[in-house]
Formats: C-alpha cells, sequence, structure tokens
C-alpha cells in the first residue's frame, strides 16, 4: 500500500463502544436480513436507471439504514437539483445510504468496493465513479471524470478524508476532488453526519475502521439498539468564490466540523483532534468525556451544548 494514502489512528480496540445496549440475536438477524432483502430489491431495480424517481431513491436509501434499527434524523435545506459535489465526514458504511437519502448521487468509491458481496454490484449498477487509492497516478483521470460528470447535471457524493473515523475525531479533507468542483463550475454541498445513542452522547457503534471485517461491523450495527443517525445539511458553498482547491477544502472541512467533539477532545496548548492524521492508535487520543479525563488528557474544556434536531 502506498505511504501518501490518507489513514486515521481509530480501530475497533480502541475506538468501538464496547459496553452499550444490545437487542437479541433472533431480532438482529431480522434487522440483518431486512437489509439484505432491501439492498436485493434494489440490485432487481437498477436496471431501470433514471427512470427511478429521486424520491424513491431517497425513501430506499432510508429504509435500508432503518431497517438495520438505525433511525434517521435529517436536518437543513435540501439540496438543489443540477450538478453539484456532496461532501461529508467519513464514519461509517451507513454513510453511503445516508447521503444517498440527502441526494441521490453517483458515489465517488476505492476500487475495492468492485469486488465486495451484494454492495459491489450495487455500486456498479449505481453509477459509481472508481478511484484507484493506491496510484496517485490516476489521480488526474479521475478528477477529470468527476468534473465531467457534475458538468452533465449529476450529483457526486465524495468523503474526502479518504478513510473512515470513528466519530470521537475527524480527519483532514483532501484537496484533489474539490478541483471537480472548481473545474465544473458547481458548488460544494456540506453534510456533517454524527451518530448518537438515543438518550444522547455519542455512538461508536457504527464505526467501521481499522482491521474491522464488514460483516463484525454490519452485525454490531443491528445487534445494538437505539442508534441515531444525525445529518446536518449545511449551507452550500459557492466554489467560485475560492481561488484555489485548498482554500475549497478548507471551508468545506470547517463547515462540517463536529464543534461538540472539538470542544471535548481538544487539551490545551495542542494541535485539535480533527487535525491529527498519522499512524497511532485512537487510544492515545483524548476520550469521550465521561465525568474525568483520559489519563493522557490535560486541561479539559466543558462540551458545549449541541443543537437539538428534529425528525423530517
Amino acid at each position: 500500500m502506498s505511504v501518501w494514502l490518507p489513514g486515521a489512528p481509530c480501530t475497533p480496540r480502541a475506538c468501538v463502544d464496547t459496553v452499550r445496549p444490545t437487542t437479541g440475536a433472533p431480532r438482529a438477524a431480522l434487522r440483518l436480513t431486512a437489509v439484505l432483502a432491501l439492498i436485493l430489491a434494489g440490485i432487481c431495480l437498477s436496471g431501470l436507471g433514471p427512470r427511478i424517481p429521486a424520491r424513491a431513491v431517497r425513501h430506499w436509501c432510508r429504509w435500508i439504514v432503518r431497517a438495520a434499527g438505525v433511525r434517521v434524523r435529517i436536518t437543513g435545506a435540501a439540496p438543489p437539483a443540477g450538478g453539484l459535489l456532496l461532501v461529508a465526514n467519513h464514519i461509517s458504511w451507513l454513510d453511503i445510504p445516508l447521503l444517498a437519502a440527502v441526494r441521490p448521487a453517483r458515489m465517488l468509491a476505492k476500487s475495492d468496493i468492485r469486488h465486495w458481496p451484494i454492495a459491489g454490484t450495487l455500486a456498479e449498477r449505481g453509477g459509481s465513479l472508481f478511484i484507484e487509492r493506491d496510484r496517485i497516478r490516476a489521480l488526474p483521470a479521475t478528477v477529470a471524470r468527476v468534473a465531467d460528470a457534475l458538468r452533465a447535471g449529476t450529483a457526486v457524493a465524495v468523503f474526502p478524508e479518504g478513510s473512515t473515523w470513528c466519530g470521537r475525531a475527524q480527519g483532514r479533507f483532501r484537496r484533489a476532488v474539490f478541483q471537480a468542483a472548481l473545474d465544473a463550475g458547481v458548488p460544494v454541498q456540506p453534510v456533517r453526519v454524527r451518530y448518537r445513542c438515543e438518550g444522547g452522547g455519542a455512538s461508536t457503534a457504527p464505526a467501521y475502521v481499522g482491521d474491522d471485517a464488514l460483516l463484525t461491523s454490519v452485525w454490531r450495527v443491528v445487534s445494538t439498539r437505539g442508534v441515531v443517525a444525525e445529518l446536518d445539511v449545511r449551507p452550500r458553498i459557492d466554489a467560485g468564490r475560492h481561488p484555489d482547491r485548498r482554500a475549497l477544502a478548507a471551508a468545506a472541512q470547517a463547515a462540517v466540523a463536529d464543534e461538540e467533539a472539538m470542544a471535548a477532545h481538544v487539551t490545551e496548548g495542542r494541535t485539535p483532534v480533527s487535525l491529527i492524521t498519522h499512524s497511532r492508535s485512537c487510544a492515545t487520543l483524548p476520550a469521550r468525556r465521561t465525568g474525568r479525563p483520559a489519563a493522557q488528557g490535560r486541561g479539559w474544556r466543558r462540551p458545549t451544548a449541541g443543537v437539538r434536531l428534529e425528525e423530517q
């Protein structure tokens, strides 16, 4: 694997909730069956292509997440029609149907997904644009394909962090894909993704990080009770108002930054957790506030109050 590839310090052992409310195996198996049934139905209907109404696609994507036992809350104005670069922070495989529930789009996905059972077939039939992450020379051609899709009036969904994070911390937005928005002259639509417990507080149960196996992550989600996925559609960013892709990426990252997490996990006089991207275990980063700081943390600050979200 190339050393330039983006990565996160998050691992399942260090980051994923070990104590969480769980549901019984029969109910979890029923949820898993429902998710697979909905995905297979989508594969069967994918041949209809653009004849499927966007509203039906949005509802189908929400049903997938809801079938997994995860409630969905979306706030903010609906993205407009036409070419649009849809960007979000990346935590879980659930992020993919959640973004499509906001606005159906062609997904920019790593080429490995082609070989995933079921999901790979759905990604190809859904018009995903694939990127070979370990070939930096292939990047300009990928950016050009994204720009062509945007010029054609299509929305393209991207996770610019280039890797999944556990939700306790966030990574830097990589700049390259924002060049496509500049070249095509289309706006950028930031979306903030968070997962919470039903009673409040962050949940890392949906996180798909490190060497976590996909089936292990799926089973953890369907067997966990009370998970809520919150998507906040942030104000659109006019790409033309930014001089280059670096400034545009920074503006998009600022739009999806989780102020609550920053307030809870930043130590005095140190680099914000959201900017730490070198390869060390997330266990060495400040933990969620639980009444007292972790041994590694100093100068803890009280989390800011979160914005109350309403179900839509």
